[in-house]
């Protein structure tokens, strides 16, 4: 027996789903045509500018209203530009500089360009409050470790976003940046009390609210003073009690992806998660990235099914289909916008970052190495460094567990060495081998990733440039003179 067609419509307005490659297959334009509420367009839905325009219209062939939202947080964190790197420096970046009326503009370039793509709904800022520089998944997405500086950005970004048309998704709800553990694979626990909690973590949503995002993402970490041995994505008390009463958001509550283990382990699996997160307030499931129409609808008959053996209640479920139609609405409102994108203003911003201590003298045309590092699943594997913007210079690419710096004295002969890697203090053999190198060779570090207070000793300079977009590489190259004209 068929799912009740009203009742599958009904939860199919709650989910936001996905699709594999750069054309959408027919089930992704059916479902639209049945009540899916929209889909997330992720690096490999994405080949050029021209094919994502096709992709959005063939997807709004479905239903003109979809919802169609992407990760483009700038920095570290791009999906437009994930065969290269954005041209756009990231929150820490705009942090550092510290000047909102920048960051205001460059997240209105980010969103003129996703609203000439068919792109409605952006899930970025992040506002996270980075308190814990061995953070493996927020870091330099944050606009920095204090409150205030992160809320008056974070309110900035979004009025920049929603000014170009483009919805602005406010994540993640209630802090992510005192975590130590990544949500894509564990459940992280912030073990803090409410009153921290208001102080340090959850000024920049205020300020978003007060801003008036129309979106905000649950993260799927556990704080025991408020969600006990749950996940936030999964507590009344943090979407509805703290969120809706406290903070007075009225907008639409949209879950980080229920694939992620933080969530869907919790839960047991993908379609009792949504059960769970729909109970709790949120009102757009983002499903995952890897997505296909089984998947759709085995969630759409969990939520079906929960609505007739009263796990669900019917009027929370048609309340937040209702708020995903009202962002739906919002979007096709906005979508007059004339805002410009401005991609030159990213490599300005990404200069006026850039950090030097020491002295930048006598490199003449050094070996460049770049350290290996993991990328997270929310950056995914984008290029980043110094190599695109080298101007006739050497550069290796090493692990530094696996590499005797011996040898790399030996490859540099008399020439300076330059190391550039991302979160040098918690890279496994890094600080080891910077501190070899620096003891007996002339040595400059390049820091493209979190800004920690560590510093190595003995070396020259020590660069850092708050994030690793294409950017910031062609920042610090020009800071260190290794590039003459500007290719990108």
């Amino acid at each position: 027996m068929g799912l009740d067609p009203g009742l599958r419509r009904l939860a199919l307005g709650t989910l936001l789903a996905a699709y594999p490659g750069p054309v959408p297959p027919d089930w992704a334009v059916d479902l639209l045509a049945d009540g899916l509420a929209g889909h997330t367009l992720f690096g490999t839905n994405v080949h050029d500018p021209a094919q994502v325009a096709a992709s959005t219209a063939a997807l709004r062939a479905g239903r003109p209203d979809a919802l169609i939202a992407i990760d483009e947080e700038g920095g570290d964190v791009t999906r437009l530009a994930h065969a290269t790197g954005s041209p756009y420096p990231g929150n820490a970046a705009l942090g550092a500089i510290g000047d909102v009326a920048l960051t205001r503009r460059v997240y209105q370039s980010i969103g003129a360009e996703l609203a000439a793509l068919g792109i409605t709904v952006n899930l970025a800022p992040t506002v996270d409050v980075n308190t814990a520089d061995d953070n493996p998944v927020i870091g330099t997405r944050s606009f920095g470790a204090d409150p205030v500086r992160v809320a008056a950005h974070s309110a900035a970004a979004v009025t920049g976003l929603q000014a170009a048309g483009v919805a602005a998704c406010a994540k993640h709800f209630p802090g992510h940046g005192a975590t130590v553990t990544d949500s894509h694979h564990e459940l992280p626990t912030v073990d803090a009390p409410l009153g921290l909690l208001r102080q340090r973590d959850l000024p920049p949503f205020a300020a978003v609210v007060a801003a008036g995002a129309r979106a905000v993402m649950t993260a799927h970490i556990r704080v025991p003073s408020l969600t006990g041995a749950d996940p936030a994505t999964f507590s009344r008390a943090v979407l509805v009690d703290l969120l809706r009463t406290e903070y007075g958001f009225t907008g639409t509550v949209i879950t980080d992806a229920l694939e992620m283990k933080g969530a869907a382990v919790a839960a047991g699996g993908v379609g009792p998660a949504a059960v769970r997160a729909l109970s709790a307030g949120a009102d757009l499931l983002c499903i995952g990235a890897r997505v296909d129409a089984s998947l759709v609808e085995r969630v759409a008959a969990e939520i079906v099914d929960a609505l007739t053996d009263g796990r669900l209640v019917t009027a929370r479920v048609e309340e937040a289909a209702g708020r995903a139609a009202d962002l739906a609405a919002w979007t096709r409102a906005a979508s007059g916008s004339t805002a410009t994108e401005d991609t030159e203003l990213g490599y300005a911003a990404a200069r006026r970052a850039v950090r030097v201590d020491g002295l930048l003298t006598g490199l003449g045309q050094p070996l460049v190495v770049q350290l290996h590092t993991e990328s997270t699943i929310a950056e995914g594997r984008v290029p980043w460094g110094l190599g695109p913007h080298l101007d006739g210079v050497p550069e290796i690419r090493v692990i530094a567990t696996e590499t005797d710096p011996a040898t790399l004295r030996g490859l540099a002969g008399d020439r300076h060495i330059v190391l550039v890697g991302r979160h040098l203090h918690r890279l496994p053999g890094g600080p080891e081998l910077i501190a070899d190198l620096a003891a007996q060779h002339p040595v400059t570090v390049v820091e493209m990733g979190w800004p920690a207070q560590w510093r190595p000793a003995d070396v020259r300079a020590f660069v850092t440039t708050y994030g690793a977009s294409h950017a910031n590489g062609r920042a610090a190259a020009e800071a260190l003179g290794l590039v003459r004209t500007l290719r990108h």
